[in-house]
């Protein structure tokens, strides 16, 4: 007889992704690094992008870290914007690497809103939210001691809100930058909704109380991610898009009392666009998988259910502390892809590593934010 084929896919297996035939199920997470001096992106940062593209050892996909979509969307020192024609002709030389090595790469728009300092913002201005309440979180700065760059963590200023007639241009400048990324040769990108930024921040009721059209009920707090997914979707087709949830994440004071309902009217409102895919973080970003908010646990699969019955195909990505074994199991419960943050930074060849059960290189903390090549580009592959 012949064997009985596994009905659940492997991590290693290829997958269709909206625009894109992926070689693995392997994601690369964005992950910020704060090494784009003038937040243009560097001839280094293609090196180290590339490194994780080869199909055999590294990602399916790579999603390119947060990157804001305006000046006033900046909220750490050193990140790459995606708003001027010379970010554009930088990122073009990171994108052409990775297709060089065969792989695909998107990026991750973002708007900090609410989390950045007035020393990242245009003329020194405060930073913008849906309501002016000020996050119990810290943002990254960089200043000149003795002549050296010296990083570190401050507390994140006292944001002002939003006027009503200012939202249509937090809108057209997601949309140009889509556009923008398109021009700079990635496949596609992720909207960041996630995590307490701009548009988790009109999500969640602890970060907005506004009294408008975009405050209150569920459905006037997620009109602006509403709008934005619209109109990134006409801009460059749904099927080159993704997005980037954290449901019960506590991260730059992210609070909401009752999430599964919210994201439940979120992920409804997506399915009708077309994505490539849905990006969840499952528990608190970078920590506890069971850490929630509200009277009861998150249920995941419900909300993965009220996706699809709602019509939404795009691809089902998890995320927040995966291992194979987890990864696998994952995928034999409904999800299609498996997006890895940190094992990413200090294993290039991570795929492979995951495959052929070899051990992971140790991370290096202290490099994580800033510097240069160090903890950044020489971490080796395996032999």
């Amino acid at each position: 007889m012949e064997p009985t084929a596994s009905l659940s896919p492997s991590l290693f297996d290829p997958i269709r992704v909206g625009a894109w035939t992926l070689p693995n199920r392997v994601v690369m997470a964005p992950l910020t690094r704060n090494r784009a001096p003038g937040q243009v992106p560097t001839a280094l940062m293609a090196t180290y992008y590339a490194q994780r593209a080869r199909p055999d050892t590294g990602a399916g996909l790579i999603i390119a870290e947060a990157t804001p979509v305006c000046p006033e969307g900046h909220g750490y020192a050193d990140t790459p914007g995606l708003h001027t024609p010379e970010q554009v002709r930088a990122w073009r030389a990171v994108t052409d690497a990775v297709h060089a090595e065969g792989g695909h790469i998107v990026v991750q728009l973002w708007h900090v809103g609410r989390i950045s300092h007035v020393a990242l913002q245009p003329g020194g201005q405060p930073p913008v939210a849906p309501s002016a309440i000020r996050a119990a979180a810290k943002t990254y700065l960089v200043q000149d001691v003795d002549g050296r760059r010296v990083g570190g963590f401050v507390d994140v200023s006292e944001p002002r809100a939003l006027r009503l007639d200012e939202l249509p241009g937090i809108v057209a400048a997601y949309r140009q930058a889509a556009l923008n990324a398109i021009e700079a040769g990635f496949d596609g990108i992720e909207i960041h909704a996630a995590n307490g930024y701009l548009l988790d921040q009109f999500l969640r009721r602890g970060s907005n109380h506004r009294t408008d059209a975009y405050g209150g009920p569920i459905e006037h707090r997620a009109r602006l991610l509403g709008e934005v997914m619209t109109a990134v979707t006409q801009a460059i087709g749904g099927e080159r898009v993704g997005i980037r949830l954290s449901p019960v994440t506590p991260a730059n004071d992210a609070q909401d009392d009752d999430p599964q309902p919210l994201f439940e009217y979120v992920v409804r409102q997506l399915a009708p666009l077309g994505l490539a895919y849905v990006h969840v973080i499952e528990g608190q970003t970078g920590g506890a998988r069971d850490y929630q908010q509200g009277p009861q646990p998150f249920d995941y699969a419900a909300l993965r259910r009220a996706y699809r019955d709602a019509g939404g195909t795009g691809a089902w990505m998890v995320n927040n502390g995966y291992d194979r074994a987890l990864a696998e199991q994952a995928l034999a419960q409904g999800a299609d892809l498996v997006a890895f943050g940190r094992p990413f930074i200090a294993n290039p060849d991570l795929t492979r590593r995951l495959r052929e059960g070899l051990p992971l290189n140790p991370l290096q903390r202290a490099t994580l934010y800033g510097g240069g090549a160090e903890g950044y580009t020489d971490y080796p592959f395996a032999a």
